[in-house]
Parts: C-alpha cells; sequence; structure tokens
C-alpha cells in the first residue's frame, strides 16, 4: 500500500474533533495561547516589530474583524496575523517544542485568533484549530530534522505547514483542500539562520512570514487554488529541498494518540532556548555553593551540536536581540543578577560584570548532551572557581519543560512582566484580560479584546 503522509496529516487536520482531544491536552493549549498572548504584547515598540506594524497600516486596509495586539486597530486577518506574529516572536519568551525545535505558538495563534475573529467562530473552534497547527507543525519539523535546522529556521519553514491547518481547520476546508494548502504553504516555506551573524532583524519577518502565508494557503485553497499533494516527501517537496535526513515517518506519528502540544516547554529565562539548559545548570551549583560572579574563573557549558551551530556566531553580541543569542551573556547575567529575564536584557546585557563574564564562558560538545538532543534537552556544566575547585551542574528537565512546568500563577506573572515590558497593557487592564484568556474555550464567538 502506498503510502501519502501529506495526505494523511492533511485528513487529521481537517478532520479533528474537539471531543477527540483529551481533556489535559485542552488544558495545556489554554495555557499556551495565555503564554502567547504575553509575548505578543511584549512586542509593543520594538524597532522590527514596528516596522512589520507600518508595512501592515500602509498595505492593509484601515479596519476589519481582525486585532492587532499591540495597537488594539483592526485590519484584515492577513495583516493582523503577520503583525501579532511578529510581535509574539521578539522577546524570546514564546513556546518552544524540544523535539522539533519549533516555536509553535508565535506562528500558530496568529492566523487562528484572526481568523476565529473574523469568521466569529466558538473559543472552542478556535482552540481546536490550534490543536490541528500544534500537532501538524511539530511533525513536520520532526520529520526535516537535524540537518535542516543548522541551516534553516525550523519556526520559519514548518510554521507555514502549521499556519495553514488552523487557518485551514477553522475555515472549514475539507481534506483535499486542506492538503492543497498544505502544497502552497510547503512551497512558501523559508528562513534562514544567517541573519544572526548581523544582528539583523529576520526572526520576527519569519514568524511574519510564516503565520500569514500560511493564512493566504488556507485562504486560497477555500477558493480552488491547487497545491502540491506530496509538498513534504515529495522527490522535489520540502523533506528533498531543505533536510539530508527527513524522516516521513514522523509526519504520521501516532496521530490522534500522541499529542505532541503537551510536549511543549514555556519560556522562562529571555533568551535563545538554547542557552536555558546551561543557565538552569550554573545557577543551580551557584546557589549550592554559595557562589558570586568574581569567584568563578571559567565555565564550561556542556552542550549539543544545535547551540553551537546558532550560538556559536555571535561572539560579541552588538544589540539586545542578539545578546538572547549569547551563551556568555545570558550566563552572565545569570552570575550576576541571578536571573535572565526581560529587564536584566532590556538594562544590564552591556553590563561590564556581565561583559566580564561572558568571556569566562566556552561551549564544548558533550557526547551525553548531543545524543539525547532534541528529545531531551539536558543543561550541563563545569565551573572553575577562583580558588581552584572544579563544580559541575547538571539540570535534565530545564524550568518549563512538562516535568518542570510553569504553574498558572507563574504563567500569570510572567504575563504581568511582558505586558509591562511592552508597555501594551495597564495592570488593571491585565487584571480584566486575564480571566477572559484562561476562559477562552468557552466562549461563544471569539470577540475582540480590546475595546
Amino acid at each position: 500500500m502506498e503510502t501519502h503522509p501529506s495526505k494523511t496529516l492533511a485528513e487529521f487536520a481537517a478532520t479533528l474533533d474537539a471531543k477527540a482531544i483529551p481533556a489535559a491536552v485542552r488544558r495545556q493549549a489554554e495555557a499556551l495561547f495565555v503564554d502567547w498572548f504575553g509575548s505578543a504584547l511584549a512586542g509593543k515598540g520594538a524597532r522590527p516589530v514596528e516596522a512589520i506594524a507600518a508595512f501592515a497600516r500602509e498595505m492593509g486596509p484601515d479596519r476589519g474583524e481582525a486585532e492587532v495586539l499591540i495597537s488594539r486597530r483592526t485590519t484584515s486577518p492577513y495583516f493582523a496575523s503577520m503583525v501579532n506574529a511578529a510581535a509574539s516572536h521578539y522577546a524570546e519568551q514564546d513556546d518552544v517544542h524540544n523535539g522539533s525545535v519549533f516555536h509553535p505558538a508565535a506562528v500558530v495563534f496568529p492566523p487562528a485568533l484572526a481568523l476565529a475573529q473574523a469568521l466569529g467562530r466558538s473559543g472552542e473552534e478556535f482552540l481546536t484549530a490550534a490543536v490541528a497547527g500544534y500537532e501538524v507543525g511539530i511533525r513536520v519539523g520532526e520529520f526535516l530534522g537535524r540537518s535542516h535546522y543548522k541551516i534553516f529556521h525550523t519556526t520559519a519553514t514548518a510554521g507555514t505547514l502549521a499556519a495553514a491547518a488552523a487557518a485551514g481547520m477553522l475555515l472549514r476546508l475539507t481534506p483535499e483542500r486542506m492538503l492543497d494548502a498544505f502544497g502552497s504553504a510547503g512551497t512558501q516555506a523559508a528562513g534562514l539562520w544567517e541573519f544572526l551573524r548581523d544582528a539583523a532583524d529576520s526572526k520576527q519577518l519569519h514568524t511574519a512570514h510564516a503565520a500569514s502565508a500560511g493564512l493566504a494557503s488556507a485562504l486560497l485553497a477555500a477558493k480552488g487554488l491547487t497545491g502540491a499533494k506530496r509538498i513534504l516527501e515529495g522527490s522535489q517537496g520540502m523533506g528533498a529541498g531543505l533536510s539530508r535526513d527527513a524522516d516521513p515517518l514522523r509526519l504520521t506519528d501516532r496521530l490522534g494518540a500522541r499529542w505532541a502540544l503537551a510536549e511543549t516547554s514555556f519560556k522562562y529565562h529571555a533568551s535563545c532556548r538554547h542557552t536555558h539548559p546551561a543557565a538552569d545548570a550554573l545557577l543551580q551549583v551557584m546557589q549550592a555553593h554559595a557562589l558570586r560572579a568574581e569567584d568563578i574563573a571559567l565555565v564550561s557549558a556542556c552542550v549539543h551540536q544545535a547551540a553551537i551551530d546558532v550560538l556559536g556566531p555571535v561572539v560579541e553580541p552588538q544589540t539586545v536581540h542578539q545578546a538572547k543569542f549569547s551563551m556568555g551573556t545570558v550566563l552572565g547575567l545569570i552570575a550576576v543578577f541571578g536571573r535572565a529575564g526581560l529587564q536584566e536584557f532590556e538594562t544590564a546585557w552591556r553590563d561590564p560584570r556581565v561583559v566580564a563574564f561572558r568571556n569566562k564562558v566556552k561551549m564544548e560538545l558533550n557526547p551525553e548532551v548531543d545524543a539525547a538532543y532534541p528529545q531531551r534537552w539536558i543543561g550541563k556544566v563545569v565551573v572553575q572557581t577562583v580558588d581552584g575547585r572544579s563544580l559541575s551542574g547538571r539540570v535534565d528537565e530545564p524550568k518549563g519543560d512538562p516535568g518542570n512546568t510553569l504553574t498558572r500563577a507563574e504563567i500569570e506573572e510572567k504575563f504581568r512582566q511582558l505586558a509591562e515590558y511592552g508597555q501594551a497593557a495597564a495592570p488593571a487592564e491585565v487584571d480584566r484580560l486575564l480571566p477572559r484568556l484562561w476562559d477562552i474555550a468557552q466562549a461563544p464567538r471569539l470577540a475582540r479584546f480590546w475595546e
């Protein structure tokens, strides 16, 4: 029997029934939505985000049914999705799925929210579409594999399919039309890591493009535009063109039984996820031995190869955002301030103490850590102290992973910090907003959040 994983995945996305989603998965989807909304608010005022927002204002309609969260204006679903996706990927606090090395929320929730508002869909339909987007995008990321991630930003590439899946479900596409949407989304998939070398603004463009291109692909499919039927596994499809180790079996891995959304991690530190395991391990050592930054002579961060590929080019960061991809800077903030949060990056990434510590940090490829990746992101550090001691730290599940997750209270505190950082909502507004976000599944119709 001929296998056709693109078709199988499209059928799943088009026919997913809310009742088939386990209650725990639905609750996790609600938490991930709240977490994403906070990240979107944090993008307000950021130069690259505002540039994309200005473009959307010039190109899009002045009003519509879909809400741009950072400006509270309305426009078409296409441009609202674009801006909300860019905004939510700026603060480096949006979620991540370890096994696919993919940030689902930034490319799934923007098109889902925009279309749900425009079409008057219920909260339950919105969350079901989001689950479909997560399940599709994560599996596409896993399919593309480690060789893909070395060059391509998976959130930008797999993200187009994730966005198309979520949008297609809200448009109630048939399985055949969903497959067309996948074909159109996949042929537009793009996003290269080279921007990190120049401190360029491409990361926000990646999510903006993936979300809006996926949304457009679903809308075009609804109008009859056809797409490649084997866009993923075909001989000239995404796997063939964008990977050297693509595994088609990952595309349909236990569909309907394994809920990949439930494996998604919240981000605790406001930095690239590749820095988090070492950051947690360093904090463990410093707390266990009552160390100060000046007590440390050298830190060896034991990492997987992808961390070296992504973080290695950033030797002397030139911007706040680039500093979030500097292992030395992140560990320097941890050592000096005990955390690497939004405010620490904003005010102290150039602090002389942080810069001095940055120069004490080196990354070393570790066989155990590399073999476990990407399913597990183990944190290991070896700390050499000024007085000659060698101290080791290890964290098997960084803060925010499913086995070491954030509580509802921690998610709400993070939300408040994100809203304050972007100055996008007053504390009283956040107080009113949070209960509504948590109860999104009960909404009979997804209305505007700002009036």
